[in-house]
């Protein structure tokens, strides 16, 4: 995931993956790896026109006492009237929506996000967001994805692919969760490619994980 002043601040501010509210996030917090965050003459990476905006709604917290100062920044909420419901594009739904699970192969799939944290504005910006940032997933392997991705949210710890039945854990990377590699290599985040780099696996074992 590219290090954008926008990726970085959704990293820093840890918004909820289906409400889009994160915590205030006071500006002394951008130093060391967010030290470009800084807002100087205005900070343009957080302004009401700014990608950032496009899809979050930007709450500011000023200190009127010097000059209007703004000393703490939230994401209060997706901005639905710029993103739509889903966040993704009409065209590409209608893409996925015609193919079938990638894991169980069943019709009338859900389209889910590759990226469970939902953290690169990039992908969650209709207008720059790509078919390929996104997959087929049946109800019950989105929902099982979504708790693996909460998990993984809560403990910075990702899915390990041995937990059902595969020979390796992750394609790249290790379990811990990196920001520089985020969700590449994990199972869920791409099944198609994961199984690319294994050969003999019985995939009927991942169903135990969706209790099917």
């Amino acid at each position: 995931m590219k290090d954008t002043k926008n990726n970085l601040f959704i990293e820093l501010a840890e918004p909820d993956i289906e409400t889009g509210i994160s915590r205030w996030v006071d500006v002394s917090e951008f130093v060391g790896r967010y030290k470009s965050l800084e807002l100087g003459n205005g900070g343009s990476w957080c302004r009401k026109e700014s990608t950032l905006a496009k899809v979050y709604i930007i709450e500011f917290d000023k200190n009127q006492t010097a000059g209007n100062r703004i000393d703490r920044i939230k994401l209060n909420g997706l901005n639905k009237e710029d993103l739509g419901s889903q966040q993704i594009r009409a065209d590409i739904k209608k893409v996925i929506k015609a193919q079938r699970c990638v894991i169980l192969a069943t019709s009338n799939p859900e389209v889910d996000h590759k990226n469970g944290r939902k953290n690169d504005l990039r992908v969650m910006t209709l207008e720059t967001q790509n078919l390929d940032d996104f997959q087929p997933l049946s109800k019950a392997a989105n929902d099982a994805k979504r708790q693996i991705c909460k998990e993984c949210r809560n403990t910075e710890n990702r899915f390990d692919a041995k937990k059902i039945g595969y020979p390796i854990s992750v394609t790249k990377g290790g379990l811990k969760y990196e920001n520089d590699l985020g969700c590449i290599g994990c199972f869920w985040y791409d099944p198609i490619d994961f199984r690319k780099n294994l050969k003999g696996i019985d995939e009927s074992l991942v169903h135990k994980i969706l209790n099917i």
